[in-house]
């Protein structure tokens, strides 16, 4: 076990390299770090914007820049990128999460066909609502969603799932009708997210009075 801190983009790269190092080789590098930003873009800082850019983008970037020579020189090998349903629908209160997750969701679909052929495979596993840490931490608004939270579990057994699937993507659970539903009827998805940023700030000020 290697502990690291993910926010040091050099230090996530060197991290790869000794593992490969330590091992002779990986078979599969999972990107699933990642840190919340919730509060509205009025309110969000370039410096909060960077830090999660940090973890839940450069990060599994530099990891990957490093393995994938490697992999491509053996002939084998997987990448699998955990985005969110956030990288799929820009989500009220959340635009520098959402932009991370966007951001490491096109970067998936763009290496994964940049390596057709190679023998080094890319996954993208999109969560939901997870029950995990990421809900609670420190420098965020409290969440906007207040519905039932999937087990991390599960997200465990689709990362499995995605490993060992010829599909690129992997929706845990599967929120794919809604991304469709987005894409059909934009406007009607910016009606939802407005209402929902106006109830998280009314409900914010009423916990601040």
């Amino acid at each position: 076990m290697w502990i690291a801190d993910l926010s040091d983009v050099e230090r996530a790269r060197h991290l790869a390299a000794e593992v490969w190092e330590t091992y002779n080789g990986l078979d599969v590098l999972v990107n699933n770090a990642g840190i919340p930003m919730r509060k509205p873009v009025t309110r969000v800082t370039m410096d909060e914007v960077r830090a999660v850019m940090e973890v839940n983008y450069f990060t599994p970037v530099a990891m990957t820049l490093e393995l994938v020579p490697l992999m491509m020189e053996r002939g084998s090998g997987t990448i699998v990128n955990v985005s969110s349903l956030g990288g799929r629908l820009g989500i009220a209160t959340e635009a520098a999460y959402s932009g991370s997750k966007f951001a490491l969701a096109g970067w998936s679909e763009a290496i994964a066909a940049d390596l057709l052929g190679t023998g080094v495979q890319v996954k993208l596993v999109l969560p939901g609502a997870i029950d995990t840490e990421i809900w609670d931490q420190p420098g965020n608004d409290a969440p906007a969603y207040t519905g039932p939270l999937v087990p991390a579990s599960e997200v465990a057994e689709g990362i499995l799932t995605a490993i060992d699937s010829e599909l690129f993507e992997h929706y845990v659970p599967d929120m794919k009708a809604v991304v469709e539903m987005k894409t059909v009827d934009v406007d009607g998805f910016f009606a939802g997210m407005r209402a929902m940023a106006a109830a998280s700030e009314a409900q914010r000020k009423v916990e601040e009075a």
